[in-house]
């Protein structure tokens, strides 16, 4: 790429940054990518301090690689912003660690190294986790963990019910489950189908189960997802408050002990473990059986574009040291995360066995902007829930609104 047409796409693409941020543009003082200064980091944990295990982990990484790292946390939609500004300003840091969907972006950007230019080695990472950081047969970085959906389950509830939930395999059987609960007089499945990305995050399960592509929205196995749910609300299976419910709501009305299932993410467990009543974890079926392909949050670590190349060579040492098997197995038990790598994954379900059901679920996810839809997917997504809030308010049938929303994701 020619560094005009690089600062044409920089320019581009920093407009709705620019817009948001308002003038908070990155000093220029902060990292003169000239010098051979400290390294820096971004990343998207500001509730890490600086005398977190977290932060120490940095220092530890800059020192074995012979520099000095010097960090700082961000939100994560600023940190965005600030990525995409620093970037058209040639002051990025040295290494970036952002939301999987983000980096496609800074790819399109082309504010990011890749991994053919940085020599980091990527091999031992899932191919699907490492997915959501490619585009066009390039990689743009390495997944720092992944987290993602299954069905929490109320154990007294169903045993009081005579429900066993390792029946619950398909959609069918999972159907006839809350079919059965809900004739005990009591509530079936909540989950959050909000009209934002989490919405689209939380239905995409049942839309991939299905064995439906993002590319076509409309397709009848698509119907077939969407005809699930609006079936569910229309039969009494989940309340009608999942058209407004964040993953958080929905997780309150879980912790109620009023309901059989719940979908939501590894984020919860802590929570889980709070709950008056037993719990347990099943992964999402998909409609013939199996599990799902859910979608995969995480992060993943990244190298900026610098003017002085001569510094990748110490950031490609701080990245690879950040995911060696040893600190990735910190790391992302501390963010409850399930690690890249498919021996960690073991260690961790080993440690852990609740976990288990989370390892096989991020075995089975995919990246969101995967299928090399990159910066496509944010059109897709809100196509996808304006349909699912359609089709649950009752204002469409599942049809209308599938084909109503596969119209707007290919004409804006």
């Amino acid at each position: 790429m020619t560094g005009l047409s690089r600062r044409r796409r920089l320019a581009a693409v920093a407009v709705i940054a620019l817009a948001t941020v308002a003038g908070s543009a990155c000093s220029s003082s902060a990292n003169d990518p000239t010098d051979g200064g400290a390294y820096l980091v971004w990343d998207p944990y500001p509730q890490f301090a600086d005398d977190s295990e977290w932060v120490a982990l940095l220092k530890k990484c800059g020192t074995s690689a012979g520099v000095t790292v010097e960090r700082t946390g961000y939100d994560t939609t600023d940190l965005t912003n600030k990525a995409l500004l620093a970037a058209q300003q040639g002051n990025s840091p040295d290494v970036l660690i952002v939301d999987n969907p983000v980096i496609s972006t800074l790819a399109e950007a082309g504010a990011l190294t890749t991994t053919d230019d940085n020599k980091l080695d990527v091999s031992a990472m899932e191919k699907n986790l490492l997915g959501a950081g490619q585009s066009d047969g390039k990689t743009y970085g390495v997944p720092i963990g992944a987290n993602t959906l299954a069905l929490y389950y109320n154990k007294d509830l169903l045993t009081a019910a005579g429900v066993d939930p390792a029946a619950v395999k398909d959609w069918t059987s999972l159907t006839a489950a809350l079919t059965t609960v809900k004739a005990k007089g009591k509530k079936g499945i909540t989950f959050s189908a909000i009209g934002t990305e989490e919405g689209s995050f939380q239905f995409l399960p049942w839309f991939w189960g299905s064995g439906a592509q993002l590319t076509s929205l409309d397709s009848p196995q698509a119907v077939s997802a969407l005809t699930l749910w609006t079936d569910w609300l229309r039969q009494g299976h989940a309340p009608n408050s999942v058209i407004n419910n964040t993953q958080t709501t929905s997780w309150q009305e879980f912790a109620t002990g009023d309901y059989a299932f719940a979908e939501n993410g590894t984020w919860q467990l802590a929570n889980a473990e709070k709950l008056g009543f037993a719990y347990g974890t099943i992964a999402i079926p998909a409609s013939a059986g199996g599990p799902a392909p859910a979608p995969t949050g995480g992060e993943f670590v990244s190298i900026p574009v610098q003017k002085n190349t001569g510094r990748y060579e110490a950031s490609q040492k701080i990245v690879a040291c950040l995911t060696n098997a040893d600190n990735l197995l910190t790391t992302d038990t501390t963010l409850s995360y399930v690690a890249p790598v498919a021996a960690v994954q073991e260690r961790q379900a080993t440690a852990d066995p609740k976990l288990k059901v989370w390892v096989e679920a991020v075995r089975a996810a995919k990246g969101r902007t995967g299928d090399n839809l990159g910066t496509k997917y944010p059109k897709i997504s809100e196509s996808l829930w304006t349909a699912v809030q359609s089709a649950l308010s009752g204002g469409k049938s599942p049809q209308e609104a599938l084909t109503a929303a596969q119209t707007a994701a290919t004409t804006r």
